[in-house]
């Protein structure tokens, strides 16, 4: 029999190990729900335990911050361009569009609606977008911690890159900093870097992650996260590797199937 992509009357090997169950976060604030970085797709998300939110942030032509998850905007709304080179104003004149590429009712989101909108008590991660353009992504950075620096908000935000030199000014400026990684290579000296540029954690695409990465990782004394997961057999391999984290884009599914076998490790 199977319970949520698990057996039955098996013990998770995690669970005889006692280790600790990941933090689920909303990925893109839960796009399975509604459109990338939605409204909607926020909304739904809230609307069950999560212990975190994870989006995008571009930067404007005139300096506000938009979450999407394409600075290319003809990827993800119905308006063509990059997202630095327009107004605030005439992106959220445009439209965000569903999975199939159809147009929704929803505009894109500030920044500081998303913080007028979150828990105050959930993780925030945050991450910048900024195509092939590092003196873009430092900016957008340093925007994001101008805009953090005196909110509540700050204390349980993370900022989360692909570009090592953002990452590098947002520790510089007191945020926690997570470089995200989508190869297994040197991982010593990617932890030796990190500890020295004073980075919170890492964020490991799931299909590298493996108990030696993680253990070297951790033993700098990072924190280690993944994304994104959606399906219960990719759960379950990932569960006995102890993350701190794992961002999903039914956060609400996912965790009814961590709920699903914690219960099964206590019957068993």
């Amino acid at each position: 029999m199977q319970v949520a992509g698990l057996v039955t009357g098996e013990r998770a090997p995690w669970a005889r190990l006692m280790i600790v169950p990941p933090a689920i976060y909303a990925h893109r604030l839960g796009s399975g729900y509604g459109p990338d970085s939605s409204d909607a797709a926020l909304r739904r998300s809230l609307e069950q335990r999560v212990d975190g939110l994870e989006t995008d942030c571009c930067l404007t032509a005139d300096g506000e911050l938009v979450l999407l998850h394409d600075a290319l905007l003809e990827l993800g709304t119905t308006l063509t361009g990059w997202a630095h080179q327009r107004t605030a104003a005439e992106i959220r004149a445009g439209r965000l569009r569903h999975r199939d590429g159809t147009p929704s009712d929803e505009r894109v989101l500030l920044l500081d609606e998303l913080l007028e909108l979150a828990p105050p008590d959930g993780t925030l991660q945050l991450e910048v977008k900024a195509h092939a353009d590092p003196a873009l992504a430092r900016h957008t950075t340093g925007a994001i911690c101008d805009r953090l620096a005196r909110h509540p908000a700050r204390a349980h935000s993370e900022i989360l890159s692909f570009h090592t030199s953002a990452c590098e000014l947002a520790a510089d400026l007191g945020f926690r900093a997570r470089l995200i990684i989508i190869a297994h290579y040197r991982p010593d000296a990617l932890a030796s870097w990190a500890r020295r540029a004073g980075l919170h954690g890492v964020c490991v695409e799931h299909f590298l992650l493996s108990s030696q990465l993680v253990g070297t990782l951790r033993a700098s004394g990072l924190s280690v996260t993944t994304g994104t997961v959606n399906h219960p057999a990719l759960l379950a391999r990932l569960l006995p590797l102890g993350l701190d984290a794992i961002t999903s884009d039914t956060p609400a599914e996912l965790r009814a199937t961590l709920a699903a076998s914690e219960a099964l490790a206590l019957a068993a």
